[in-house]
């Protein structure tokens, strides 16, 4: 169970509204009225919760559940053969919610039981509002937010504490900015969410070397990021130098993840912890970067491509590539490398404590 003080649960849920979220089948009339209170892992869930057995998962988990429900794939190997989606005899009264997907519908479903927390528009005494900014009626401004001239904010919008919006930026409807967010220099679409301490809009890092001392270039481009988008704690987007840095629709950012300028991030990106994406770099639709990922810049990664956690991309990477290590190569070929050099240095190791004897 979620603590309390943190969270708030909705609910309890009948079964047949819980299938109508995670676009399930919906269950049989003597499930549908079935109460469910709380998610919970599997290994935990008791019998008024629901949970989901992930793809690949073997079918003993769902045996051992006590959960009042679970959201399973319609896979042999992972659920009872009895078991269909208005079946419950998974041999412990566990009813069956059937999905595509577990995780994705058990996403849907946690967040039926805990919505983020409702807009409470005013603004707090200690906020500094420029009398030039355009603030919707319902805007909730928290303690020490400061708003510049000409801001434009949104219908919806949440500013937590101490957060800046700077002269000129405009956030879309139902964005919600986190405690000690700096943003300049940048236009959010709708339901942006950024998280506590990142910084939108900044100086890149334009610098120009020089034997005499080196020049700053100016940086004179803004960040665009597109509708529904997240930006984790603590990181950076630089604004463009001359163009613009963009994060289409839907892309996902990490935290202490860094942007260079002129970075154009497609529709649908999932970057992770600690990436650097350096400055022109160009990321096309639904790439995936893994943790602590390099990419240098003015390279293309195409579209549905995958970096692994800790690889280093130093050239331009086709369509659907899955790559790994750094430099960074086909990931299938990586493993291979990786295996003859374990079989090399064992052999070496067994001639060497030969030699000693």
């Amino acid at each position: 169970m979620a603590d309390p003080r943190f969270f708030r649960r909705r609910g309890p849920f009948t079964l047949a509204a819980l299938a109508r979220i995670a676009g399930a089948e919906p269950p049989g009339p003597a499930l549908a009225g079935r109460l469910v209170e709380d998610v919970a892992a599997i290994g935990e869930a008791g019998p008024g919760d629901i949970t989901f057995l992930d793809r690949g998962a073997g079918r003993l988990l769902l045996a051992q559940s006590r959960a009042a429900a679970c959201l399973a794939v319609a896979d042999p190997d992972a659920v009872p053969s009895t078991a269909t989606a208005t079946d419950t005899d998974t041999g412990n009264g566990t009813a069956l919610l059937l999905v595509a997907e577990p995780r994705l519908a058990f996403a849907r479903v946690a967040a039926a039981f805990y919505p983020d927390p409702p807009l409470q528009p005013g603004r707090h005494p200690s906020a500094v509002v420029d009398a030039t900014a355009v603030l919707a009626a319902d805007v909730e401004i928290g303690p020490g937010a400061v708003i510049g001239a000409g801001a434009e904010i949104g219908a919806g919008v949440i500013l937590g504490a101490h957060a800046v919006v700077g002269p000129g930026v405009r956030l879309g409807a139902g964005c919600r900015i986190g405690a000690h967010v700096s943003l300049s220099h940048c236009v959010l679409g709708d339901r942006v969410v950024v998280l506590p301490g990142a910084r939108i809009g900044q100086d890149g890092f334009g610098v120009v070397p020089s034997a005499t001392g080196h020049v700053r270039m100016p940086q004179l481009g803004r960040v665009l990021v597109g509708d529904g988008c997240e930006i984790g704690a603590n990181a950076a987007i630089d604004r463009g130098g001359l163009g613009d840095t963009v994060v289409e629709a839907g892309s996902f950012i990490d935290n202490l993840v860094q942007i260079g300028h002129n970075v154009r991030i497609g529709p649908g990106c999932i970057i992770a912890a600690q990436t650097g994406v350096a400055g022109s770099a160009r990321l096309e639709r639904q790439v995936m970067l893994g943790g602590q990922a390099g990419v240098v810049g003015h390279i293309v990664i195409g579209a549905g491509a995958r970096v692994a956690a800790q690889s280093g991309v130093s050239r331009s990477l086709p369509p659907g590539a899955v790559v790994s290590g750094s430099p960074a190569a086909p990931n299938r070929e990586m493993l291979r490398r990786q295996a003859t050099l374990k079989r090399l240095a064992a052999r070496t190791g067994q001639v060497g404590r030969k030699g000693e004897e």
